[in-house]
């Protein structure tokens, strides 16, 4: 059942008030924020991308300290494979290719180990979220970054040594691309880190930095916006990331404002937004934290109609007991194939703290909180 009455901004802030507790009841006592408590495919792990956009949640809504706590986290998971780092470098620097199974992987169990469950385990674009994260936090609230730097120096060395390699993207899909939103997360990663990096580090992440933007406005870009990866002319919910929050693309630019309007033309219903047009995961539903993220944007470009729209919206998906699912059935692309998803996983992911993370930014940005 949806809970309704949600007009109102008195509402609206209860959600978010709601979306920290769940948040916090749910962070693992290590600090890890697990990506849903009772998801079958999800319940005892924790991605850097989604911790990270949560942490950042958590952090805007004034919790230092939850947030601080995550970061010590995936921080501890950094160094603790700091030493699987150096073989891997060392590997490149004897002219060799590791394999996908030799990287880092994409989640952990909360108490930081490597999980045991097969998953598409090469993805890039979390540990450049994080780092992204982390930097955003410690200058909101005035943190002393150095306390994370042990595990923000393994991430950038990782991220400078395979930052071009193709790999699954944010959804687990299609590990023979490279992804626009992946560069992006990347890119928007090692520029946040790099003020606070050693000499050597320093020149090598704006170098890669410089190499990613460079690549993605030369190979990532068709009829004026942004693409899902190199090659196609389509698009993916995540590419807005590409603008805020990683600042590939200027907001308000030629390039932002045709990339959000091909995402509006192709994705976006009624204020929810879908992945990817050929999404057939529980039928190709209408994602939550896409809608935030697109709201996000329109709010930075100055919309702030568009983007309390696409928060209305998020807050009318949740349940009665106010958790919020990562997607609904409505308008579904495919629904042929929801019902297998249901037989093989059941229910969609509810709560996903992703989705309460990227309300509470919106929120933020739009001053409710």
């Amino acid at each position: 059942m949806r809970a309704t009455g949600l007009a109102n901004n008195t509402a609206l802030v209860d959600l978010a008030h709601r979306s920290h507790q769940i948040i916090v009841t749910h962070q693992h006592a290590g600090g890890a924020y697990p990506a849903s408590p009772t998801f079958s495919a999800y319940a005892g792990y924790a991605w850097f991308r989604d911790g990270a956009f949560t942490a950042e949640g958590i952090s805007r809504y004034g919790d230092v300290q939850s947030a601080n706590r995550f970061h010590d986290w995936a921080r501890d998971v950094l160094v603790d494979r700091r030493g699987r780092v150096a073989d891997l470098l060392d590997q490149v620097e004897a002219g060799e290719r590791p394999s996908h199974e030799q990287m880092l992987p994409t989640r952990f169990t909360l108490d930081g180990l490597d999980g045991s469950d097969p998953w598409w385990d090469f993805q890039t674009d979390g540990y450049g979220t994080w780092l992204w994260a982390v930097a955003a936090h410690a200058d909101r609230h005035g943190q002393d970054l150095y306390r994370w730097l042990p595990g923000i120096e393994v991430a950038v060395d990782y991220l400078t040594a395979f930052w071009d390699l193709p790999c699954y993207d944010w959804w687990e899909e299609h590990v023979e691309q490279q992804h626009i939103s992946t560069l992006g997360a990347i890119y928007g990663g090692l520029t946040a880190a790099a003020p606070y990096l050693d000499t050597i580090r320093a020149a090598a992440t704006g170098q890669v930095a410089g190499s990613i933007r460079a690549k993605i406005l030369s190979e990532g870009v068709q009829n004026s916006h942004l693409t899902k990866w190199i090659g196609v002319t389509t698009v993916d919910g995540s590419l807005p990331s590409c603008i805020v929050p990683f600042g590939v693309v200027a907001p308000g630019s030629p390039l932002a404002a045709s990339t959000l309007d091909k995402i509006q033309q192709d994705l976006e219903r009624d204020g929810g937004v879908h992945r990817f047009r050929a999404d057939v995961f529980y039928g190709g539903g209408q994602w939550l934290l896409l809608a935030a993220l697109l709201g996000w944007n329109h709010a930075a470009a100055g919309d702030s109609e568009k983007a309390l729209h696409h928060l209305h919206w998020i807050a009318a998906q949740q349940t009665l007991e106010g958790a919020l699912p990562e997607q609904v059935p409505t308008h579904l692309l495919a629904p042929g194939h929801r019902q297998e998803w249901l037989d093989k996983w059941g229910t969609v992911a509810t709560p996903l703290l992703w989705s309460h993370g990227m309300y509470l930014i919106l929120a933020n940005e739009l001053g409710l909180i």
